[in-house]
């Protein structure tokens, strides 16, 4: 499972790999479709299936993510509002430069970044934020620019 996985799991976005439907690579697919054992992804009555919450893309707003992440952080000293560092911590996720340097090739970090620490967290904290709000979670537009 991949590193943002774990992200979107800790934040209610994703159930866990173990309950989440497996592609034909093997891996968890997001946006996996249900099987009907009907050829041509058809209905018994023929009819194209209707959309349901959690198939295709997903439900928006699912999740309250800052909600849940101010009522992690109380007490705490940890601005993850700012820093990729802080927010893996809060999610009890590694945050070691080696992990961080996983997400962002996993992210699509673009190569030039990843030789300097403060331009990978910089970017790695904006595209993990963009992504979870990509993914149903209810990240504010002035955390997003």
């Amino acid at each position: 499972m991949g590193l943002f996985n774990n992200i979107l799991e800790k934040l209610g976005l994703r159930k866990p790999e173990a309950e989440s439907s497996k592609g034909a690579s093997g891996q968890a697919s997001p946006f996996a479709e249900p099987k009907t054992g009907l050829g041509g992804g058809k209905t018994p009555t023929g009819a194209a299936p209707a959309a349901r919450p959690g198939f295709g893309k997903p439900a928006m707003s699912e999740v309250d993510v800052v909600k849940k992440l101010e009522g992690l952080s109380a007490g705490k000293d940890l601005n993850w509002k700012v820093s990729i560092v802080d927010l893996l911590k809060l999610l009890d996720i590694d945050s070691s430069r080696e992990a961080r340097n996983e997400l962002a090739k996993e992210l699509g970090c673009p190569e030039d970044l990843m030789h300097d620490s403060a331009k990978m967290n910089v970017w790695l904290h904006k595209t993990v934020l963009k992504k979870i709000a990509e993914n149903g979670g209810n990240i504010p537009a002035s955390l997003l620019d």
